[in-house]
């Protein structure tokens, strides 16, 4: 490998000057047993277990004003394919392509596929925890000062290189624009304001093709010191989606406490906006974390908000968060309390309690070697006949997930000029 990147880079060196190349490798297999992971196990089925994997090839370029990031990537699940296949299922996909070129120390622009992550990531995050994790087409006009981040950003989405109108097919938006704005007022107290502009495409009664767009927007306040981590956000969205009006809000605060170097202690209370069951109205009451990070929010059992539980009766959660470091070891535990955040009534007209369930989660990490990490898991779902009404599924089987995963991250090659 060193020596087919090291010819690489001599055939380029006739053309520009490189000043500092770095490559580094990910081979990151994660094995899974799932029995009511996601939702509630059904009645009469079975849990199953597989092993997935993701694998990355990072190239990471600077000559002087320019740097250029190239990633590529494969998913799998081992055993999707034969082992004499002569194609992979899923292939090499291109996970960030992209080009900077800082104009002065405060000024840059990127462009490419790139990875939109701020603040915490509840709206807009890399979610790493999927092996496929999360980009985007994008432009960016950043401005950066020590204390100060502004970032402009957009994107404009196509199925090909078409000829004519063509509708924009692609689970995805048709069109973003979005401003974040970070002030970091001391070492301890930063505030952050996000306004997101998406845009969706789809096809009215008349077969017209038209876009609707729908607006997330609000602060991020953080306060860090030695003991005290904390922090509360409020974001609303409103705008319009598939001419639906939309009008929905979502609001948390954490507070965590370094108890001793070693233990930390911390509690928390998210609420999504959700519609009543019973509400017959076309407004879009419930909110949309849209591109957060959302398993790492609401529980690692993935029952909100990956890829499920959207327009919906929304989510209370109330939770606890302990976490212990000594030497490579890292322990944690966090028990969450979900009610639904609107009224929950059957057909009949009856009005169900609002309690959800606990979810239990608890995890370890081991750094077992400098580029060698060992992660792992177990989290059980303790679902109410409410659960059971909003998802399905049967609340009295034994609803858990546990997982392990190996993450294998070496520099590969190292070059500088």
């Amino acid at each position: 490998m060193k020596k087919i990147i090291l010819f690489l880079l001599l055939a380029t060196g006739a053309f520009v000057q490189a000043q500092e190349l770095d490559v580094n490798l990910q081979v990151r297999p994660r094995f899974e047993y799932r029995n009511g992971y996601k939702t509630l196990l059904p009645e009469g089925q079975k849990g199953t277990s597989q092993i997935s994997q993701r694998s990355r090839l990072n190239f990471n370029y600077k000559q002087e004003d320019l740097i250029v990031k190239l990633t590529l990537q494969n998913t799998r699940t081992w055993g999707d394919v034969p082992t004499a296949t002569v194609s992979d299922k899923n292939g090499v996909a291109v996970f960030e392509a992209w080009a900077q070129y800082n104009f002065t120390e405060k000024w840059s622009a990127r462009m490419g596929r790139q990875v939109l992550s701020y603040d915490n990531q509840r709206i807009l995050g890399e979610m790493d925890w999927a092996q496929q994790a999360q980009s985007h087409d994008a432009f960016i006009v950043s401005f950066h000062t020590e204390k100060q981040k502004l970032d402009f950003g957009g994107a404009y989405n196509s199925t090909a290189e078409n000829t004519v109108q063509t509708p924009y097919t692609v689970a995805n938006y048709k069109a973003l624009q979005y401003a974040w704005y970070h002030n970091q007022f001391s070492d301890a107290f930063g505030l952050s304001f996000l306004a997101l502009n998406t845009g969706y495409e789809y096809a009215n009664a008349d077969a017209k093709l038209l876009v609707d767009y729908k607006q997330t927007f609000g602060p991020y306040l953080a306060y860090k010191t030695s003991k005290i981590d904390s922090n509360l956000w409020f974001y609303g969205q409103t705008g319009k989606s598939t001419d639906r009006q939309v009008s929905a809000w979502n609001a948390a605060a954490n507070f965590n406490y370094s108890v001793t170097d070693a233990f930390k202690a911390g509690l928390g209370y998210e609420f999504l906006s959700g519609k009543d069951t019973n509400d017959g109205s076309t407004v879009i009451k419930s909110f949309n974390p849209i591109f957060g990070t959302n398993h790492g929010f609401n529980g690692f059992m993935d029952y909100f908000y990956v890829g499920n539980h959207l327009n919906s009766v929304g989510l209370q959660d109330a939770f606890i968060k302990l976490s212990y470091n000594v030497n490579k070891w890292q322990f944690g535990l966090s028990p969450h309390v979900f009610l639904s955040a609107a009224d929950v009534v059957t057909p009949l007209n009856e009005k169900m309690d609002s309690y959800l369930g606990t979810e239990i989660d608890a995890s370890f990490g081991y750094n077992f070697k400098k580029d060698i990490t060992v992660t792992g898991g177990y989290s059980q779902m303790f679902g109410s006949k409410t659960m059971e009404f909003i998802k399905n599924g049967d609340a009295g089987h034994t609803n858990n997930w546990a997982w392990l995963s190996i993450s294998v991250n070496p520099r590969i090659f190292s070059w500088k000029k």
